[in-house]
């Protein structure tokens, strides 16, 4: 008769539960991503902030929920001045792709602001709740540029350009613009414009002609823009989760889900500036890429 070895049992016993607590947390941490264990239906928030940049991250995200079949739907949290014009449309056609399928509702909520690119992108969604206090709108496209001619002159420091055609250094710091520099500017700035205003007109449902004579730049609050129709509903983020479960068709209190975002505080500050983009084009320049970004940054 064999003999029994009671600490070997308890070792590998103590061995399979180690590996099974090991395999669950892998699980929790790795295999589901960034996101929470949760049981409910699911509403995945997508966060966009600061001056918009780049597209990439929320583009993936974006893509991210909408093949995840337990998220029922999707908000967006906007707390955005806007930014780069590229960026932004991109954002706005994935979300309006997201609303056009029909399989999740995707609604927007408005932060401190969601003006200019920022109300581009909430354009497309399905609803938008703003606080009363949001500030938003700024339906408009602008390239600032700076001449520094009269100051070099004064310190006697003359700059000498090669080009291969007369446009290539429109926007020169060094020299003042020419009428028919402006011109031509101001002609990439009103074909922006118009597919600025055709987004939001297409996006809201509502008639271009309409949308036209709010459509200069100005800002508005979150109640002025509901009576505009620029905004659908009043309310905080909390009510506008409420909404979102509503339109969903989600029963109960649903999972609030969202991707862990790891920032540095030098980051979180030059994401929340003007500065961003100064360092983002000081960086292509570096790397031979050229000014073209850097003169004619086109902005919402």
């Amino acid at each position: 008769m064999r003999k029994k070895h009671p600490i070997l049992f308890i070792f590998l016993s103590l061995s399979v539960i180690s590996l099974f607590i090991f395999i669950a947390a892998y699980v929790i941490t790795v295999g589901l991503g960034n996101f929470p264990l949760s049981v409910g239906e699911k509403i995945a928030v997508v966060k966009i902030e600061g001056v918009i940049l780049d597209s990439k991250d929320i583009i993936e995200e974006l893509r991210e929920h909408r093949e995840n079949k337990s998220v029922k739907a999707i908000m967006l949290r906007i707390d955005s001045p806007g930014g780069a014009v590229a960026p932004s449309q991109e954002i706005y056609t994935e979300v309006l792709n997201i609303r056009d399928e029909g399989k999740k509702k995707i609604v927007t909520s408005m932060g401190s602001v969601a003006a200019s690119g920022g109300y581009y992108i909430a354009s497309a969604s399905d609803r938008i709740v703003a606080n009363p206090g949001s500030v938003t709108g700024s339906i408009g496209v602008i390239i600032e540029l700076a001449n520094v001619s009269g100051l070099m002159k004064k310190v006697g420091v003359e700059s000498v350009v090669i080009k291969s055609g007369k446009f290539k250094d429109v926007g020169s710091l060094f020299r003042t613009m020419t009428p028919e520099e402006r011109e031509l500017l101001q002609g990439v700035i009103d074909d922006t414009y118009d597919q600025f205003v055709d987004a939001v007109a297409a996006g809201r449902g509502i008639n271009k002609e309409d949308l036209l004579p709010i459509a200069d730049g100005r800002v508005f609050t979150g109640r002025q823009a509901k009576k505009l129709g620029l905004v659908d509903d009043l309310g905080s983020m909390q009510d506008a989760i409420k909404i979102t479960a509503d339109i969903a068709g989600i029963k109960g209190e649903p999972d609030i889900i969202q991707k862990k975002k790891k920032f540095s505080i030098l980051e979180r500050l030059l994401k929340n500036s003007s500065l961003a983009g100064l360092i983002d084009n000081g960086k292509k320049i570096a790397a031979g890429e050229g000014t073209f970004s850097m003169k004619y940054m086109l902005s919402f």
